[in-house]
């Protein structure tokens, strides 16, 4: 099913490897982030009277924080919002020109045209009323025993999860599928499975002492009553009640967020015929068949202990809960297909009272999103056509190939570091496969049959299609160059089983990469980003695959201790980051990105100094080479963000906010050279606190 939850938790998020909230400026362009065409930076969003070693995020971005205004449909808002703007703008031209032409039948053009006509027609959809998901909840009322709710319970599974390359845990089914090669089966594809069930976006929203958390598991109570009511239901109230009730036995059985994300807990692997042994509750057979996946032999048990208890809870629980709680959630995930006072409701319970949003995003911007959800590729195709040109692409994987070399002179200086582990970590920055703009192969949407005038069925569809694509995969070889994001995306990410890198077309365009601008500035946008996604390969968790995508240890003890020790400092030192009195960043949560964030900077100031061939950078406005760097790179974590989406981002992200991240300069000596930054200085660590991961 579509991600209703996190979608508008993070409305507008830019991600680097991971769903994280750091976009955009204002709607006005008056606080959007400006680029020059030489300096780079944007003088007007600093506050140059701050001292650039007691706050550097806001030497580089006090004014800017000052003057600009989250959106009203937004929850967050930051320096990624001018690419986000002009690629919301470029799609919106692509399809406007294909609604307004006349594509051919059975085109990827036409599905566009449909689907968005479809979507667009909110008075069609408020006519039709509860018509079009009659038959779904047709099939979940006509559940008369535990064989019948398995076989629905594996009809509803979809491929709406992602463990490795985008950090998503996130589904309302009871399941969710990722296919791609095992953590523990090197060259064989084979479907993971993840727990699921909840409507709120993870278990610490139902577990947790918080008085905050324990007033938004009273309001989500009263919004599955409102949704149901909206929808016609009978009994609102006792079936909300029993819904909520279930799912806190669900959220009981979840591994918490930091399990889910240490990869080593997570490479179990059980044949289909160990399910009833280790998992008994669920009609494993009925459900493997319904779900399409009784032609596989064995899977990547991702959460074994929830699957098990999950897979109980089938049995023990009422058969009349887990009907309402179908009904709910099926509701629930295609909210803006349905009518509008479904579609509002879910708007504020999820985007005002989760996140602090107080206005919807309009229909059109609405259905652009969904359009990359269902019809990604074929958009993508086309943007990527019009709107990325080969030089582009040449310059990035210049750079690329200049962070790579830096990376790895960085491992080579090493000395703390065994050789047979420094030989395995320089063959995996070699062999890297690293794709920029767009994928070599496009996807074929043949299968996928578009209405124009019926959206719930588009969505249906849309994710039936999906499923069947990733099934297909079971069992082939691995294709190293398989891209997972859209070339319209604007974000990066690593992904760790295929020792490879994606960089979409819409990233590689400004705040981030501005061929206009001087190297000092690209290098510490984009350069950054190259340099980060890199460094996940090293990071806590990518540490532990090898060159060929292997979860294994390749590590000798004494060199993984210093590893580990570093890896303590850090989280340590965003532990002591404190938004509000009662919260602080997760140290530990978010360490994986924080290692990705040092090293990735000290690969791409490495990267740009080696391009500057041994002369110094102009000073440009009154700024070195070096400051325009770090500038650049605390820029583009311009953050701002309500308080409760901030507070949510905190408890369920693996990314710190973007405030925070600027201050991974503290660990890089240069940037104490730079601004001149001593002891006394309030953002001042001694050379031997300063975390350096990877040299």
């Amino acid at each position: 099913m579509k991600k209703t939850v996190f979608t508008l938790l993070l409305s507008t998020a830019v991600i680097v490897a991971g769903p994280v909230a750091c976009t955009s400026g204002k709607d006005d362009s008056s606080a959007a982030f400006s680029v020059g065409t030489e300096l780079g930076i944007d003088k007007a969003a600093m506050d140059t009277s701050v001292k650039p070693g007691d706050d550097f995020y806001a030497y580089a971005n006090g004014n800017w924080q000052k003057i600009t205004e989250i959106p009203a449909d937004r929850s967050s808002t930051g320096a990624f919002y001018a690419a986000f703007v002009e690629t919301e703008k470029r799609n919106r031209e692509l399809v406007d020109a294909i609604v307004k032409g006349t594509p051919k039948e059975g085109s990827d053009e036409a599905r566009i045209a449909n689907f968005y006509k479809a979507y667009m027609n909110t008075q069609g959809i408020d006519a039709a009323g509860m018509k079009p998901v009659e038959a779904d909840l047709a099939r979940f009322a006509a559940i008369s025993d535990k064989e019948e709710l398995s076989k629905v319970l594996g009809e509803q599974i979809r491929a709406d999860v992602d463990p490795l390359n985008a950090t998503d845990f996130n589904t309302e089914n009871l399941f969710g599928i990722f296919v791609t090669q095992g953590l523990a089966t090197p060259g064989e594809v084979l479907p993971y499975m993840l727990q699921g069930g909840l409507g709120m976006p993870e278990r610490e929203y139902y577990l947790s002492s918080d008085a905050k958390m324990a007033t938004l598991r009273t309001a989500y109570q009263a919004y599955v009553a409102k949704l149901l009511t909206a929808a016609g239901i009978a009994d609102a109230d006792a079936k909300a009640k029993r819904i909520f009730d279930l799912e806190m036995k669900i959220a009981k059985a979840h591994a918490t967020r930091e399990e889910s994300e240490d990869f080593t807990r997570s490479a179990t692997v059980w044949n289909k015929e160990e399910f009833a042994k280790k998992a008994p509750g669920i009609d494993w057979p009925a459900f493997f068949a319904a779900a399409k996946l009784d032609g596989a032999t064995k899977f990547a048990a991702y959460h074994p202990g929830a699957i098990t208890g999950l897979s109980a809870l089938v049995a023990s629980q009422p058969l009349d809960a887990w009907k309402d709680w179908l009904t709910f959630h099926q509701i629930n995930s295609h909210a803006d297909v349905l009518p509008s006072a479904i579609d509002q409701a879910h708007f504020a319970f999820y985007g005002t009272t989760l996140s602090g949003t107080p206005q919807q995003r309009s229909r059109d911007k609405r259905a652009l999103a969904a359009l990359d959800t269902y019809l990604g590729d074929a958009v993508g195709r086309a943007y990527a056509e019009k709107y990325f040109p080969a030089s582009a692409k040449a310059e990035v994987r210049d750079m690329v190939e200049g962070i790579k070399a830096a990376f790895a002179k960085r491992v080579e200086a090493i000395d703390w570091m065994a050789p047979e582990t420094k030989k395995e970590a320089l063959k995996k920055v070699e062999t890297i496969a690293v794709g920029v703009g767009y994928p070599d192969s496009w996807r074929d949407y043949g299968s996928y049959s578009v209405s124009a005038d019926n959206a719930y069925a588009n969505a249906v569809a849309g994710e039936k299609a999906e499923y069947a694509h990733q099934l297909a995969k079971i069992g082939k070889p691995m294709d190293k160059g398989e891209w997972w994001m859209v070339p319209q995306t604007v974000n990066a990410v690593n992904l760790p089983v295929q020792n490879a890198l994606n960089f979409p077309a819409a990233i590689l365009q400004p705040p981030f990469f501005n061929p206009q601008a001087d190297p000092a500035y690209n290098y510490g946008a984009i350069g950054a980003v190259i340099g980060h996604e890199i460094s996940h390969s090293f990071d806590n968790n990518g540490a532990a695959f090898d060159s060929t995508g292997a979860l294994r240890n390749w590590w000798t003890a004494a060199d993984l201790k210093k590893f580990e020790e570093a890896g303590a400092a850090l989280a340590a030192q965003y532990d002591a980051y404190r938004p509000f009195p009662d919260l602080a960043v997760n140290g530990k949560l978010t360490l994986g990105e924080n290692i990705a964030d040092v090293a990735g900077l000290q690969a791409a100031y490495d990267a740009y100094r080696a391009s500057l061939k041994g002369k110094e950078a102009p000073v440009i406005d009154g700024f070195t080479g070096d400051q325009r760097f770090f500038i650049a790179y605390a820029q583009t974590w311009a953050t701002k963000m309500r308080d409760e989406a901030l507070r949510a981002r905190i408890a369920t992200d693996g990314h710190a906010p973007g405030m925070y991240r600027a201050l991974t300069v503290r660990n890089i000596d240069a940037w104490y050279k730079a601004f001149d930054v001593k002891e006394g200085d309030k953002l001042y660590l001694a050379p031997d606190k300063r975390v350096r991961v990877w040299g």
